[in-house]
C-alpha cells in the first residue's frame, strides 16, 4: 500500500475553526484506544454472499479468522465483539489474537488466548456488545493482527459489517491456535461479530479519531485487501508525523443521516451516540453524511423501497444534532463538506445540486462545527466543480479510488483532531 500523501496543495487553505469549540483533551495514561473497528450491521443478503443471514456452526463447530490492520501502538490489547443483531445469545467457545503471516497464516509464537472475565468461553445476549480482557501483545501502528474466533455450537444470524473490503476466513473444527491457513478453506468479504480492537500500553495513544459516513468513509471503490480507505490513509500520516492517535472507521455503505434502511441500517443520526461516542477514548470525530440522503430522495433505494426527499434546512439540523451530542461529550468534531456528485447516476439533478450546495455553505460558513475540511473543493474537477477530479473517481462519479481516499486524508489538517 502507498505511503498516504503529505500534503494537497492548498489543503490548510480549506480548514477553518469554528467559532464554539470543543477541546480534544489527550487520553489519560492506561487508557484505551480504539486501534481498529468497523460499525455492526444487520444481518442481510447485501450486495454480494455473506455469512451474515446463516451464521455460523450450523453443521458443526467452526473457527472464524479475521485480519485487522491496528492504527496505534500498544502493550496490551483486546476485542470488542457485537450480537447487536442477533436474535439469540452468541456463544463464544474461544478465541484468540495474533499476528498475521499473510492470509490466514499467523506468525508462529505470537498466539495469545483472549479471555472474558478470566473465562475462555462467553456468552454474548442478544442485542449486546461485549469486550475481552486485556491480552500482553506489543503491537505497532499499522502492525496486521488475526483474531480467531471459535463456535462450537450454533450462532444463528450473524451481526456483521458487510463492506469488509477485507478477506474473513472460516474452518471447520478448532483452529484458534493453528498457525496454518490449511484449514481455512472458505472464505467471504465481509466481517462478522468483531466490532473493535483496543490498544493500551506504551507509547500510550492520545485518544481515538472516528471517522464517520457513509460509502465513501467505508472505503467503496477503493482496492481490496489494501488498506487504502481515507480513514487508513489518515492513520499512515498521523503515524507518519509521530501522532499516536487510534484511527476508529464506523462508515457504513449506504448510510444516511436522517433514515433508516432495511439494506443499509440505522441513520447516521440514530447511531451517532453508539458507534461514535461509545469508542473508547474518542476525541475527535470526522463527520462526513448526507450525500445518500440527497441522492436518494424520491429514487429507489437501491433495492430497499423508496427513499425520503430532503431538504437543505432538514440535513442541517441533522448536522446540528450531531455537533450537540459530540460537545455534550467533550468530543471535537470536524465537518466535512460533501464530496461532488455530478455525472452520477440519480444523484445529479439540479434539485440535489442545489441541496448539496446549501448544505456545504452552511458547513463552511456557520462556524457551528469546530472545524471544516472542504472536501467538495479538494476533490473537484478543475473543469466542473460540481463534478469529482477524474484522477480521483472510481468510475461511478460518485465514489473515490485509493488516489481519492489519500486526497482526502491528506487534506484533513492534523492540528485540528
Amino acid at each position: 500500500m502507498s505511503r498516504c500523501l503529505a500534503v494537497v496543495a492548498a489543503a490548510t487553505l480549506v480548514l477553518s475553526a469554528g467559532t464554539t469549540t470543543a477541546v480534544a483533551y489527550d487520553a489519560p495514561p492506561g487508557a484505551w484506544s480504539a486501534a481498529w473497528t468497523v460499525a455492526p450491521q444487520q444481518p442481510s443478503a447485501g450486495e454480494g454472499a455473506n455469512w451474515s443471514l446463516t451464521g455460523f456452526a450450523q453443521g458443526g463447530a467452526e473457527s472464524l479468522r479475521q485480519v485487522v490492520r491496528v492504527s496505534a501502538d500498544g502493550t496490551r490489547i483486546r476485542i470488542r465483539l457485537s450480537n447487536r443483531f442477533g436474535n439469540q445469545p452468541l456463544r463464544i467457545a474461544g478465541a484468540t489474537i495474533a499476528r498475521s503471516a499473510g492470509g490466514a497464516a499467523l506468525r508462529p509464537g505470537s498466539q495469545r488466548a483472549l479471555t472474558f472475565a478470566d473465562r475462555a468461553s462467553a456468552t454474548v445476549p442478544a442485542g449486546a456488545e461485549l469486550t475481552s480482557d486485556a491480552a500482553a501483545l506489543p503491537v505497532r501502528a499499522l502492525e496486521t493482527l488475526a483474531v480467531t474466533l471459535y463456535f462450537s455450537t450454533p450462532t444463528g444470524p450473524a451481526t456483521f459489517h458487510e463492506l469488509g473490503l477485507a478477506t474473513a476466513y472460516r474452518a471447520g473444527g478448532d483452529h484458534r491456535f493453528d498457525p496454518r491457513a490449511t484449514a481455512f478453506g472458505q472464505t467471504s468479504g465481509s466481517r462478522y461479530y468483531l466490532a473493535g480492537v483496543d490498544v493500551s500500553g506504551r507509547p500510550a495513544a492520545r485518544g481515538t479519531v472516528v471517522a464517520f459516513g457513509d460509502s465513501i468513509t467505508d472505503g467503496y471503490g477503493t482496492t481490496a485487501a489494501a488498506d487504502n480507505r481515507w480513514p487508513d490513509e489518515l492513520a499512515e500520516r498521523l503515524d507518519a508525523a509521530g501522532k499516536h492517535f487510534g484511527v476508529a472507521n464506523v462508515g457504513v455503505n449506504g448510510n444516511k443521516l436522517l433514515a433508516d434502511s432495511s439494506c443499509f441500517g440505522q441513520s447516521g443520526a440514530g447511531r451517532f451516540a453508539r458507534d461514535v461516542l461509545g469508542q473508547p477514548g474518542v476525541r475527535t470525530v470526522i463527520v462526513l453524511e448526507g450525500v445518500n440522503d440527497i441522492g436518494g430522495g424520491g429514487y429507489p433505494d437501491f433495492g430497499c423501497g423508496a427513499s425520503p426527499v430532503v431538504t437543505a434546512a432538514e440535513l442541517i439540523e441533522g448536522h446540528r444534532a450531531l455537533i450537540r451530542a459530540a460537545h455534550r461529550h467533550g468530543v471535537r468534531i470536524v465537518g466535512a463538506t460533501l464530496t461532488p456528485m455530478g455525472n452520477a447516476w440519480g444523484y445529479d439533478t439540479e434539485d440535489n445540486q442545489k441541496v448539496r450546495d446549501q448544505l456545504n455553505r452552511w458547513i463552511r460558513t456557520s462556524g457551528e462545527y469546530d472545524a471544516v475540511v472542504d472536501l467538495a473543493k479538494v476533490l473537484a474537477s478543475r473543469k466542473d466543480p460540481r463534478a469529482l477530479n477524474p484522477a480521483y473517481d472510481s468510475g461511478d462519479h460518485l465514489h473515490l479510488n485509493d488516489a481519492g481516499a489519500r486526497a482526502i486524508a491528506a487534506a484533513v489538517d492534523l492540528r485540528t483532531l
